[in-house]
């Protein structure tokens, strides 16, 4: 049987110049009613990259925020592979895994993870070690794609 090859044209892409990148993002939320922010940041060790209460908004258009947040992305690279940044939110996380377990009692806790590229024809893949936080933490493992 002989093997398919796409004319040399097949993946070419609508804007020729444009180089093709990747960028990724995870992000620890605790969302919540009347969060202490200060709690949060001295038990885990570490301080929000965003943060936000109930009833505020993001801008003059936007609505108001119906719940509490606060959020932590690891300051991983974004061009570096996503599972880097699964691994680095998890090391800093794991040693605080039984006061994230009781928190989600109270609140919502999730990973954010965010997958960005302008190439129509990608993918990625996260190793078995990497999804540890996912099963230990009793959350979905969900990516947020965005081609531009």
């Amino acid at each position: 049987m002989k093997n398919f090859r796409p004319p040399s044209d097949f993946y070419k892409r609508d804007e020729q110049d444009a180089a093709v990148y990747f960028a990724h993002r995870a992000t620890l939320r605790i969302f919540g009613d009347v969060l202490d922010f200060d709690q949060i940041s001295e038990t885990l060790g570490l301080e929000p990259t965003a943060l936000h209460r109930k009833g505020e908004t993001g801008s003059a258009t936007a609505e108001p925020w119906p719940h509490d947040m606060w959020a932590y992305t690891v300051e991983t690279r974004e061009s570096e592979p996503l599972y880097k940044h699964v691994d680095t939110l998890w090391a800093s996380l794991k040693p605080h895994l039984q006061y994230l377990l009781e928190l989600k009692q109270e609140t919502v806790l999730d990973v954010f993870l965010g997958y960005r590229t302008n190439s129509s024809h990608s993918g990625l893949e996260i190793p078995p070690r990497s999804l540890e936080m996912f099963v230990q933490l009793e959350i979905p493992f969900g990516l947020s794609v965005i081609l531009a």
